[in-house]
């Protein structure tokens, strides 16, 4: 890759990775469900207007919607609210490729690779570690939603194979269209009336700023990057920079969060991390809408 390529790969990697800092101060400021229906409809409108509908069946974009949009993200954003660290996150986050391959196996009838299956077994190695050091700011319940949302990442993987090529931002654009409503709707039912009215009576700058970076920064400006380098190099070439998530995830957790990792959780991320490397290698990937947040 183009050296002026590289760099976008990996800056994109940098956003996808403080994203989960963002994450983390903007469920300070909103109850999570209604903190995700904000950045949907921020990413969806307006620029729906102006950005032509994927040729992708609408059945597809639903399914993405509701399975990424609505479960995805409600499990990670609550995960986070009652138990998990941003830096956590983000790695935990990452076992939807191995996920992936397990459903595409019992679902596509798809059989892993020996590479992909020793990645599997690394990363998840490290992910029970993870699991070894719950207490203080890790939780069973954090974890195991995490570990949900990964799971539900990985169905709205196989739907998005259905979808076949598609432009990436396009289609995220309009998947953002289908969350909002329902969204709304669970934090209402679950979070109740005044704490939403109680969310945007009491507006601060930080949350506002959280609000749009998920949105515009994350969303729209890693989609339309990280498209743009899938369409000039392929798949194979621009994927391996999604490893530096966690890492930049972690390290963004630390310095601005204080996070602190002991040599347990500092050998789980290097395990899930070499997993993920692994599995890079192993040939054939599972189709993923992304590689982080």
């Amino acid at each position: 890759m183009h050296l002026r390529h590289t760099l976008l790969a990996t800056l994109v990697a940098a956003a996808w990775g403080f994203n989960f800092v963002v994450i983390h101060v903007g469920i300070g400021d909103f109850p999570p469900l209604l903190f995700s229906a904000l950045r949907f409809t921020l990413a969806a409108i307006p620029l729906v207007f102006f950005i032509r509908k994927p040729d992708v069946p609408w059945r597809i974009i639903l399914g993405i919607g509701g399975m990424l949009g609505v479960v995805k993200f409600s499990l990670l954003f609550i995960g986070m609210d009652v138990g998990l660290s941003a830096g956590l996150a983000s790695l935990v986050l990452q076992t939807q490729a191995f996920f992936t391959i397990i459903l595409a196996g019992l679902v596509l009838g798809e059989r892993p690779s020996g590479g992909q299956l020793a990645g599997m077994f690394v990363a998840f190695s490290g992910i029970a570690l993870v699991a070894s050091t719950v207490g203080g700011d890790l939780s069973a319940l954090g974890l195991s939603l995490a570990i949900a949302s990964a799971l539900a990442w990985a169905c709205s993987n196989l739907i998005m194979k259905k979808a076949g090529p598609a432009d990436m931002l396009s289609l995220m654009v309009w998947v953002s269209l289908i969350p909002p409503l329902p969204l709304v709707l669970l934090s209402f039912l679950f979070e109740g009336g005044d704490a939403i009215v109680a969310a945007f009576q009491n507006l601060r700058p930080v949350g506002v700023g959280a609000t749009l970076y998920i949105a515009f920064v994350a969303t729209i400006f890693g989609f339309a990057v990280w498209g743009k380098l899938i369409n000039i190099y392929g798949a194979g070439k621009v994927a391996p920079y999604s490893l530096l998530v966690p890492i930049f995830g972690m390290s963004f957790s630390s310095l601005f969060l204080g996070e602190e990792f002991g040599p347990l959780r500092l050998i789980a991320a290097a395990l899930v991390i070499c997993g993920l490397a692994i599995n890079q290698l192993s040939g054939r990937k599972p189709v993923s809408l992304k590689p982080a947040e």
